[in-house]
């Protein structure tokens, strides 16, 4: 679940960056860079996110 009070990232980033992600109230969904802490967040319908994270379980995201 992502949290509406902060930004949270995944278990899997280790010590380094990664992408954090919040809930915000009208319930789109916050991301950023956690090295880049001074750029706005970009905001995503929940339409939007659903279909990110379903292309990333299909493997539309290579890691080339």
């Amino acid at each position: 679940m992502i949290s509406q009070d902060r930004f949270r990232k995944s278990s899997f980033s280790g010590g380094g960056g990664c992408v954090e992600v919040r809930l915000l109230p009208d319930g789109h969904v916050a991301v950023r860079d956690s090295k880049q802490l001074s750029l706005p967040a970009s905001s995503h319908t929940p339409t939007a996110w659903k279909a990110f994270l379903a292309g990333i379980r299909a493997g539309e995201f290579g890691r080339d």
